[in-house]
């Protein structure tokens, strides 16, 4: 059941990302959940209208999430990080703190119209990764990672990875290479069919 909810989460993974998020996560082999906007309503379940006024403006969106320890994700590392997202267009908008996390906000825009955001959060123990494809307004930022936070299966995914619970991370790797087999089949197929 654990394996078809996450199937469900990560519909078709070939959607924008930016290349910095890919190349970061086949680094450090993180965890990796996909949402598109109906997955985020989802997450909606005390159907709250400012949750749903926050993901209005975002159509897909990649979560990533780098444990530090496992990873030898290291301090200086960070600031590589956020100057590749710049090398991609994107500009550094805001920075702060909030629960005992570093944020960071990027934002890509093309003719004053914003196409991406990358919300870099950093603790301790943890780097998170948000990017979205579309918008978040600034000031909602820290509301949307408590969302993800306090999801009952979101939330116990991210904290099985993180514990190292190895038996779960085996399922997710797992679920997630069969997404990622399904997809090769997929495109196989329509490349024979265009060929035919």
């Amino acid at each position: 059941m654990k394996t078809v909810f996450l199937l469900c989460l990560l519909p078709l993974i070939g959607f924008s990302q930016t290349k910095t998020t890919v190349d970061l996560d086949k680094k450090y082999d993180g965890l990796s959940l996909y949402f598109y906007k109906n997955t985020l309503r989802m997450l909606n379940q005390k159907d709250d209208k400012e949750f749903d006024e926050l993901i209005k403006d975002i159509e897909k969106m990649r979560f990533v999430m780098i444990n530090k320890a496992k990873s030898k994700f290291e301090k200086q590392e960070y600031g590589r990080l956020k100057k590749n997202y710049q090398g991609e267009k994107y500009e550094e908008v805001m920075t702060g703190r909030f629960d005992g996390r570093q944020f960071d906000v990027l934002l890509r825009e093309i003719n004053g119209d914003v196409k991406g955001t990358v919300i870099l959060a950093s603790d301790s123990s943890s780097l998170y990764v948000l990017d979205i494809l579309g918008k978040v307004a600034l000031n909602k930022v820290s509301s949307l990672f408590k969302v993800l936070d306090n999801s009952t299966d979101i939330g116990g995914k991210v904290k099985d990875f993180m514990t190292g619970d190895e038996e779960n991370q085996k399922r997710i790797k797992e679920a997630m290479e069969q997404v990622e087999e399904a997809k090769a089949e997929e495109k196989k197929a329509a490349k024979k069919k265009s060929n035919n």
